[in-house]
């Protein structure tokens, strides 16, 4: 059996800082089957590969009707942490690509966003942002069909870069301070 995948991109007018587009969510649903019951409610939704997970607000909340099924821990860049409800969702993204029964947490987004797609989504397939002629386009597909790498598109195919290890709190500071790492330039 083929899989069949399932794309959609997004074009911006120029050089865009947010990647944003209009997804549709309703409660969770599986497996997904025509019927009159079931609404979906159109929002736009950020995408950022800095969230792990995605979010939803109170105002998607409310108008799906969502009941939460749990609570989490959020944790945010600014390093607070605050227990936040969980729900299950449906979200339709452009193209009808859909992702069934996804775990999302309640949180504040600032703008005119209500859903902050994450990694949660974006790595069930594959995503790519190009600027090329000044306009900012993504593309996302799922499943992954193949291994973009822009090196092996150049003639001359350069090396790779080398993600450096992760440095663990007790290990000697890369800085050659002689220091431990928790003790010099993690707290920096």
């Amino acid at each position: 059996m083929v899989n069949k995948t399932y794309y959609f991109t997004s074009v911006s007018s120029g050089i865009a800082n947010v990647l944003i587009n209009e997804v549709s969510l309703t409660a969770a649903c599986f497996p997904p089957t025509p019927s009159k019951n079931i609404i979906y409610r159109k929002f736009f939704a950020i995408w950022d590969t800095g969230a792990t997970n995605t979010v939803i607000t109170e105002q998607v909340v409310k108008d799906c009707g969502l009941k939460p099924i749990g609570m989490a821990k959020a944790y945010h860049a600014g390093g607070t942490t605050e227990d936040v409800n969980v729900y299950l969702v449906n979200i339709r993204l452009p193209n009808n690509v859909e992702v069934y029964n996804l775990r999302v947490t309640e949180g504040k987004l600032r703008g005119q966003a209500n859903v902050l797609v994450g990694m949660d989504i974006m790595n069930k397939g594959d995503f790519a942002v190009t600027n090329y002629n000044g306009k900012t386009v993504f593309s996302f597909r799922i499943p992954s069909t193949e291994r973009i790498d822009f090196i092996e598109q150049l003639p001359e195919r350069k090396s790779p870069v080398k993600v450096p290890p992760k440095v663990g709190r007790n290990d000697p500071c890369p800085c050659n301070s002689g220091k431990k790492y928790k003790n010099c330039c993690l707290n920096k």
